[in-house]
């Protein structure tokens, strides 16, 4: 008899537990969950990491304000990547193998998001890659998408801002030995080769992304005659190249990459950070609704400045909350859908497409750093530059 109960009493304990579980499973299924990941603890990108985690955490935050996605709130699931491949890699096999993510943002650099890619699209999730420069990120498959352009179709711009805008004719190159500094320094030089014979590279150097003093490079490039710098780092490096020029009296204006839009660099660069110019995916000065609000709302939030790394992981987000609106959370759903967005207005500007391969196509913005602030120079909206397909 006592056996009996005893076996009656497990019993009822089990059918508890798995009753329990349902319960559990099912208020998880009463949120959707995006993924997210982003170097929050990487020491040569924690700025970075911090601004892409502050705006995905605010556009979660403004769009359950608004109700969820008509009606259901939004969870973002993020983790640190660290800037490991190792690490990223591990956080894809994660979330893709969670059935209660909807689909994922990558707030990373091009060399976790790239390893992490393939495992999404073998996996069947969406991910849309908010800033990762590298062309093998979209080229992982159909349900990869990068709300930025490639790092080519940037430096392409480049080379037209530096030749046409800036009118330069030597031009000293110094960046970083990654995947985010070699393509867009081989995309440059093409260019340059091709439609601007009369301009000459006079210096080029790369360096670790560990390496901090920029003295030397910049003391050669300004011995080397050049009349522009060429700077394609993230923003530690592209301040202290700022730094130097500034400190060792150089007259040579500095373009920099969307590397170096960061309020870090303001914040390092100090007066030295005035008259640089960069290529980007953000204008300040843009009277875009969606820009000014996301620009009020981030200050207000963070007490800190905006930039084109947490702008593009907020306009990753806008796309899938777009997507889901209109079409729910199935993940074929949400890639036709995105495939075919037109002239979908983002904090970066009009995103006019997307192209076959899954990158974003809009308008290359020029920002000039004026008195401490990012502020429109110019603009380079050729349809044979900005699609990434053209190259």
């Amino acid at each position: 008899m006592k056996k009996a109960l005893s076996i009656t009493l497990s019993l009822l304990m089990i059918l508890s537990l798995v009753v329990f579980t349902g319960h559990v499973a099912e208020a998880a299924n009463d949120t959707i969950k995006i993924g997210f990941f982003a170097p929050v603890s990487a020491a040569s990108a924690a700025a970075d990491g911090l601004s892409a985690l502050n705006s995905a955490k605010l556009a979660v935050k403004l769009v359950n304000e608004n109700g969820g996605i008509n009606g259901t709130p939004v969870e973002l699931v993020d983790f640190d990547d660290g800037l490991d491949t190792t690490q990223a890699a591990n956080i894809a096999e994660k979330l893709a193998g969670d059935n209660s993510i909807a689909a994922v943002v990558s707030g990373s650099y091009s060399g976790p998001t790239k390893v992490a890619a393939p495992i999404f699209q073998e996996a069947g999730k969406l991910m849309v890659s908010a800033y990762a420069v590298h062309p093998d990120v979209t080229g992982a498959g159909d349900l990869i998408f990068s709300q930025s352009f490639p790092g080519a179709v940037q430096a392409t711009g480049a080379a037209v801002v530096a030749a046409e805008q800036l009118k330069a004719t030597k031009v000293a190159i110094i960046y970083v030995d990654l995947d985010f500094g070699t393509t867009q320094v081989n995309a440059f030089k093409a260019k340059l080769e091709k439609d601007y014979p009369n301009v000459q590279v006079v210096y080029e150097q790369g360096v670790s992304i560990k390496d901090s003093d920029m003295t030397s490079l910049v003391t050669a490039a300004g011995a080397s005659g050049a009349d522009l710098i060429y700077s394609v780092n993230y923003y530690e490096q592209a301040a202290e190249v700022l730094r130097q020029v500034g400190m060792q009296g150089l007259n040579i204006p500095v373009l920099g990459t969307e590397g170096a839009d960061s309020w870090m660099l303001l914040d390092i660069a100090k007066e030295y950070a005035d008259g640089l110019y960069i290529t980007t995916n953000m204008n300040r000065d843009d009277q875009n609704e969606q820009t000014q609000a996301y620009i009020k709302n981030y200050r207000e939030e963070y007490k800190i400045e905006p930039d084109m790394v947490g702008a593009s992981v907020y306009d990753a987000f806008q796309v899938l909350f777009e997507a889901m609106k209109n079409v729910g959370t199935d993940t074929q759903a949400m890639k036709d859908f995105i495939a075919n967005m037109k002239n979908f207005d983002t904090v970066t500007g009009t995103l006019l497409y997307y192209n076959a391969e899954g990158s974003a196509v809009k308008p290359i913005q020029v920002q000039l750093v004026t008195k401490g602030e990012y502020h429109f120079f110019g603009v380079v909206d050729d349809a044979q530059i900005i699609d990434p397909a053209n190259y």
